[in-house]
């Protein structure tokens, strides 16, 4: 493998792009990862207060950044590096539903922009996170409907124009959310910046959030989810 090609890899495997055909064909929403921490969790006492925060790497990241924001609450994370929308709605049981939680907190659709598992339009992409709503909803769990992060471009996939779809995903998204009558966290208008991107104080990488930008999730997300508590 050539210089240039294994930096290619090193690049999709960091965002989560990169696995075996027969690994992918196998699992392709990744069902794997958190099966054996959801045992385990089915077995301790479920006070009917937990919430879980389903996602991709944005969501994933945030336990490393600040693992007391998890430990000292009742959160539990299942964001997966780099799926999309289809791949989450095929987990939600596994990684919500059946972990009973009083609410779930829904970050998705930046990956879906990038192509991640294939084309998408932010039709499709809203109608995955109405999927994800309405099972939790029928399980008596409280959807919360995140905005899309701002993101300027995406290093690994440029020149899709992110931050103009992502905008327009997250007015289709607070639109479901008025329709369904469910909280819709609007971190996109607390994050972004002139070029509907993030800055620089709150990203790595133009996508992925420094401890600055987690502490703005956490800023917006904890009175919500106090308030749904009660």
């Amino acid at each position: 493998m050539n210089f240039l090609k294994k930096s290619i890899v090193l690049t999709m495997i960091a965002f989560g792009l990169f696995s075996s055909k027969k690994t992918n064909a196998q699992d392709w929403p990744n069902l794997a990862k958190y099966q054996e921490a959801n045992m385990q969790l089915a077995e301790t006492e479920n006070m009917g207060n937990r919430v879980v925060f389903m996602g991709n790497s944005i969501t994933e990241g945030w336990s490393n950044a600040n693992p007391d924001f998890f430990k000292e609450n009742p959160y539990i994370n299942r964001g997966i590096g780099g799926q999309t929308t289809p791949q989450m709605l095929l987990r939600f049981k596994q990684d919500v539903i059946d972990l009973k939680p009083k609410i779930v907190v829904i970050l998705a659709g930046t990956n879906d922009i990038a192509g991640n598992t294939g084309p998408m339009t932010l039709e499709q992409i809203r109608d995955n996170i109405l999927g994800m709503v309405q099972l939790a909803e029928a399980n008596d769990i409280v959807p919360v409907v995140c905005s899309v992060l701002p993101a300027y471009d995406y290093p690994w996939r440029p020149g899709l124009a992110p931050n103009v779809k992502i905008p327009a995903l997250n007015e289709l998204l607070k639109a479901m959310a008025r329709a369904q009558n469910i909280p819709y966290l609007d971190y996109f208008a607390a994050m972004t910046d002139e070029r509907n991107g993030l800055p620089k104080a709150l990203t790595t990488d133009e996508v992925h959030l420094t401890k600055a930008g987690y502490n703005e999730l956490e800023k917006q997300v904890q009175p919500l989810l106090a308030q749904l508590q009660k």
